[in-house]
């Protein structure tokens, strides 16, 4: 069951220390700037101790702040709307360099995916799509432009693609109806969650396809029906999230995928690019 901290830390108020409940007060009030405070930082602002803030964390069941810290951002990134991102954001990369922050923000959630991210489960993810009888990719909102650019790639190697469109959700389910055993699901979701992607995804899970998740969390709501999640660092930048990480996530799995098919692939490309010559796809003025 997903934890709700931010109830647990209410409830819970009774029974804390004074100093502890002064953190509680300022956290359930102010829960989308402590998120991104260093344990110092929030001491101060409660007249606390930074190992007040720091066994307040451990009393509620975290290893450590960093982790109690990383809890409360992701309620800000599944609770908030999109202008209070706006203000979140503006106060966390201030009057810097944006382009430099952004970039760097950027590269550091590839890293901690990297680090992160189960092997075993993308190698068996790469299996299943593989082995697929069809492969439906989905996404909605930003997400949709993932769905959109994996479902081109993989396209690109198999006839048995569908990019489902998700703009309805009566032709959504019309989309997938008739997916089963030996299909493969892959679906995309990220803050603020799709409840068409969460239903979409229970569905195919009832009727027996594969589900291969890629999301941010193991709290994810897709993530109990998936046979493999790929989880991908995600945050906010501005009122709506990065998706680099997801995005090179994406870049792997056509790799992956392509190299397990590299004859096929071959001899496919050789028919295409004849194809593209005949009927003038591409400029071929320069160079």
């Amino acid at each position: 069951m997903k934890r709700n901290l931010l109830k647990e830390i209410e409830e819970r108020m009774p029974t804390f220390s004074k100093g502890q409940k002064l953190i509680s007060v300022y956290i359930l009030d102010n829960y989308d700037k402590a998120a991104y405070m260093t344990a110092a930082k929030l001491g101060a602002i409660v007249k606390v101790s930074e190992s007040t803030v720091v066994r307040f964390a451990i009393e509620l069941g975290f290893e450590g702040y960093p982790e109690f810290q990383h809890s409360l951002q992701e309620i800000v990134r599944t609770k908030l709307t999109s202008f209070q991102r706006i203000e979140v954001t503006n106060n966390l990369i201030g009057d810097g360099d944006v382009l430099t922050k952004v970039l760097l923000a950027d590269s550091d959630k590839i890293k901690h995916t990297l680090d992160e991210i189960d092997r075993d489960a993308f190698d068996s993810a790469v299996d299943s799509i593989v082995g697929a009888k069809t492969i439906s990719v989905l996404g909605a909102r930003s997400s949709s432009s993932l769905a959109g650019f994996l479902s081109h790639s993989l396209g690109m190697i198999f006839d048995n693609v569908r990019f489902v469109q998700t703009t309805s959700g009566s032709e959504m389910f019309e989309q997938i109806l008739n997916i089963g055993e030996g299909d493969v699901m892959i679906a995309i979701s990220f803050p603020r969650y799709s409840k068409k992607i969460i239903n979409a995804v229970d569905y195919a899970k009832h009727r027996g396809a594969n589900i291969i998740a890629i999301t941010d969390s193991a709290a994810s709501p897709i993530a109990p029906q998936a046979n493999q999640i790929l989880l991908a660092r995600s945050d906010m930048a501005s009122f709506v999230d990065s998706l680099v990480a997801p995005l090179s996530i994406i870049n792997a799995i056509v790799v992956a995928v392509s190299r397990k098919k590299q004859d096929e692939l071959t001899a496919r490309l050789r028919r295409l690019e004849e194809i593209w010559d005949e009927y003038e796809v591409y400029d071929k003025t320069q160079g």
